[in-house]
């Protein structure tokens, strides 16, 4: 399933589909450009050869790697490892579509909730998980090794996935 898996948003040139040991170079340029505490290329290897619980997808626009997600897919919860997005790409809402994208995927896989750690201090991250249904849960004290800074504890449901693409409850209108 996860080598076949591929969305494409045809009206952006947008395409999201499960990362590969081969995508770990471009995904490096990513998460330098986006993280002062970036993974390195060994924890990307361990994550995808070693780490069972793990799934990460690539957004590609046009070809090109411009963006990746993460979970750990536990019984019946998802914990969004990492997300990223090339910064000559944001502000187009596209990290918005990356998270959704994410979030489809871990409700096909059968998780009822998800979470996630974000930085008390990034605002613009933490309107776009409240925009997508996540809830502050709690703190995590001095969770950031490079400034100590203390990371707030979000969580979401995820809708029931259904084949058709809808979620459970909604309404098609014609």
């Amino acid at each position: 399933m996860e080598q076949e898996y591929r969305t494409q948003v045809n009206e952006q040139g947008l395409s999201f589909r499960m990362m590969t040991i081969e995508d770990i170079p471009d995904v490096m340029v990513v998460e330098q450009d986006a993280f002062t505490l970036p993974w390195t290329e060994e924890a990307f290897h361990n994550e995808l050869k070693m780490n069972h619980f793990a799934r990460y997808m690539v957004m590609e626009y046009e070809g090109k790697t411009i963006g990746y997600a993460g979970m750990w897919t536990i019984v019946d919860e998802a914990h969004i490892t990492n997300i990223a997005l090339l910064s000559a790409y944001r502000g187009r809402k596209w990290g918005e579509l990356l998270l959704s994208e994410l979030m489809k995927t871990a409700a096909f896989l059968g998780m009822e909730r998800i979470t996630l750690e974000v930085r008390v201090s990034n605002e613009v991250a933490k309107r776009l998980y409240t925009k997508k249904g996540f809830k502050p849960a709690g703190i995590r004290k001095g969770y950031y090794s490079d400034n100590g800074e203390d990371a707030l504890i979000m969580w979401a449901d995820l809708p029931t996935y259904r084949e058709d693409g809808g979620e459970e409850g909604s309404e098609v209108l014609s």
